[in-house]
């Protein structure tokens, strides 16, 4: 019987340190941490692996994830500097990075995250116009983060990220947001039509400088060629004075009567070529002007010859009048 009693007592004692044994073994999974309180005071952290604690003396006080998480902050109303309300809310992103902070140092950490980046919501956007409110989220975004992260550093937490996720005015703000934007897009496109009139006539006045500017060119040219072939003409026909003035000076009568005959003809085809005269009046018989050609061939032959060479010993005058005479009769 003391045998068996002793047996049993040391299967009992080696029972008894086995659990002593596992009571001390502490496996921490990926992600977490554990604190460990001796006599309920704070002594060490448990990082992710096996470790050992002693049985009945220390103890797990809590268990913090390490990993980021996310906090839904809930819809809230918020009255802008303006005077006007609209309701919001945003996420959260935050991460633990000093456990023995995080467990001791405050009271309900995701409690007093949320509440801390609701407070600051209202704080900043409150501060802030509609128009600015709308128009500026990531602006918002930023102000509350570094506000909200700046006030949970002491509790060994790192805020990561908060976002704004919907801004909702009153239906009737929107009505309004949206007859004024509709009023401004109007107006922009009156300032653009009324721009593109004023270019449109910009141009045309351009245009039509350019044209006057080149007719005025134009003229110019024109006239200086004219005055140009009147200049030519006058040299011309000065040269044919000279020449008549001295073939009349040397004797030469046939050139007079060419040049006679000549402005005869010119100015009887002015008359008949007028385009004013409907009925021609000859102030002289029809003959006289055959007769006046017949005294130009006359010349002709008698300057040239019948045979094509030069004839300058006669210089008799074609009487014009007697041939008018011979024929009438």
């Amino acid at each position: 019987m003391p045998i068996a009693g002793f047996d049993i007592f040391l299967i009992g004692l080696v029972v008894l340190v086995i659990l002593v044994f596992f009571a001390g073994v502490k496996t921490v999974p990926q992600g977490y941490n554990y604190t460990v309180e001796r006599f309920g005071k704070y002594r060490k952290t448990l990082t992710p692996g096996l470790n050992f604690i002693i049985p009945f003396i220390d103890r797990i006080g809590h268990k913090l994830n390490m990993m980021e998480q996310v906090l839904d902050v809930p819809t809230q109303e918020v009255i802008t500097r303006d005077n006007a309300t609209v309701s919001a809310d945003g996420v959260t992103f935050y991460q633990v990075l000093d456990a023995a902070r995080a467990a001791y140092e405050v009271l309900g950490l995701q409690n007093a995250i949320l509440n801390l980046t609701m407070t600051n919501i209202r704080s900043v956007m409150g501060s802030m116009d509609l128009d600015n409110l709308l128009s500026n989220r990531d602006e918002i975004n930023a102000q509350i983060l570094r506000v909200v992260d700046a006030a949970a550093e002491p509790w060994g937490i790192k805020i990561t990220r908060i976002e704004i996720k919907d801004i909702n005015p009153p239906r009737d703000l929107v009505d309004a947001m949206a007859r004024q934007m509709k009023a401004e897009r109007e107006k922009r496109a009156y300032i653009l039509e009324a721009e593109g009139k004023r270019q449109s006539e910009i141009l045309k006045a351009e245009g039509q400088k350019q044209s006057l500017i080149l007719e005025a060119e134009g003229r110019r040219e024109s006239a200086f060629r004219d005055a140009e072939a009147r200049e030519r003409e006058a040299e011309a026909e000065a040269k044919a004075t000279q020449l008549v003035s001295a073939a009349i000076a040397s004797g030469d009568v046939q050139a007079i009567n060419y040049f006679v005959a000549s402005k005869y003809v010119e100015a009887f085809k002015e008359l008949a070529t007028s385009r004013n005269q409907k009925t021609l009046i000859l102030p002289m018989e029809a003959t006289s002007l055959l007769g006046a050609l017949s005294g130009i061939g006359a010349i002709a032959k008698e300057a040239f010859g019948e045979d094509g060479s030069s004839n300058r010993s006669s210089s008799r005058i074609p009487n014009t009048r007697s041939d008018e005479g011979e024929e009438n009769r």
